[in-house]
């Protein structure tokens, strides 16, 4: 049934959880009245097209939708959310908003989110555990669901906010919780294979935050991995996720006596890079290195950086949908594991100490 211009009931501004500002030489924002008064329509029907646009006929809502824009109005959705509860936005919590892995993954999520009508707010940790919770709390005042990256909180923390407003995980797994995170296994099984193949016997893997669960993920399936194929291996770390992290690491990685070296990502790969040709270690004669994501400045790199690229854009997209579903309330299929693979470049190779 259709509902149409007759009806007169007054509608407040405050009920329709509208808020419309103009800019300009008004003196006032602009409100459901003067839209309605522009339309030809009650402020009821107004409402309705903000609210339960449904429930008013197509003609309708195309002159009142007409009518704002006239007037140049935009929705406040912190005011929207009174009455129904949802602010039509959604939230990503980055571990840090710097690193330049997470370009693509945001971007994966802005298409969802833009085509299923929501705003994205982001946010970052910057990599501190207590900064990540405040963070988590003040998207949760503002958004329907969430999204974390990289999360670095304890289970039962998550678990905590998880009974407020709907969470997606990406790169961390809870147990109920839904989670989207690439299988690192054929990318790892590739990267050790191509070492043995140029005759490695030795590799260490450059590991990054005490906290990342990743972290712990990566160098659980190197260590098995490399087992599997004979190698000696050994954790070089914690390290800070950055280029300065990677570069630090060189000091062990040289005493520990490999001849090849995974690093928990690209930036902490490229720094350690870095530092191999201030010390006049050459890479890959002296030290292959492989890097972790392959981020868009891996292939720009002095040796160009053999990497194990991660779909981090699909991830960022699949946790985005499988988010709008639990909103709508539907069960729809989303996929969570994304294969890793192996990107050969030039600073892997042929050990002289081999």
């Amino acid at each position: 049934m259709w509902l149409g211009d007759d009806e007169g009931k007054e509608v407040s501004q405050e009920d329709t959880g509208v808020e419309v500002l103009q800019p300009g030489s008004r003196k006032h924002p602009v409100t459901i009245y003067d839209i309605a008064k522009e339309a030809g329509v009650s402020p009821s029907t107004v409402s309705r097209v903000f609210s339960r646009p449904e429930r008013v006929s197509a003609a309708t809502a195309k002159r009142i939708r007409d009518a704002a824009a006239a007037l140049n109005f935009r929705i406040n959705p912190l005011a929207r959310a009174l009455p129904t509860g949802r602010t039509g936005t959604l939230g990503l919590l980055l571990s840090d908003i710097t690193n330049p892995v997470y370009f693509n993954l945001v971007r994966g999520a802005g298409r969802v989110a833009s085509a299923e009508g929501y705003t994205l707010v982001l946010a970052e940790s910057q990599e501190v555990p207590g900064l990540e919770a405040q963070a988590v709390e003040r998207l949760l005042s503002l958004v329907d669901g969430l999204v974390l990256v990289g999360a670095r909180l304890k289970d039962e923390d998550i678990l905590r906010f998880v009974e407020r407003k709907p969470v997606v995980l990406v790169n961390r797994t809870i147990a109920s919780v839904p989670h989207v995170v690439p299988d690192i296994t054929p990318g790892i099984k590739a990267a050790v294979n191509h070492l043995v193949s140029y005759g490695h016997r030795s590799v260490a893997f450059l590991s990054g935050p005490a906290t990342s669960w990743m972290s712990k993920w990566r160098w659980e399936t190197i260590m098995d991995e490399a087992l599997q194929c004979g190698m000696s291996v050994v954790e070089i770390g914690p390290s800070s996720p950055t280029f300065e992290g990677g570069a630090e690491g060189l000091r062990r990685v040289r005493a520990s006596g490999v001849t090849a070296v995974l690093t928990f990502n690209d930036v902490m790969a490229i720094g350690l890079l870095t530092a191999c040709e201030d010390a006049g270690i050459a890479v890959p004669e002296e030290l292959s290195i492989v890097g972790f994501d392959d981020i868009f400045v891996s292939e720009f790199t002095a040796p160009s950086l053999t990497s194990i690229r991660t779909p981090l854009g699909e991830a960022g997209e699949n946790a985005f949908r499988r988010l709008v579903s639990t909103l709508k309330g539907i069960d729809e299929e989303v996929p969570s594991d994304l294969a890793t693979g192996l990107i050969i470049r030039k600073s892997t190779g042929p050990s002289r100490r081999n």
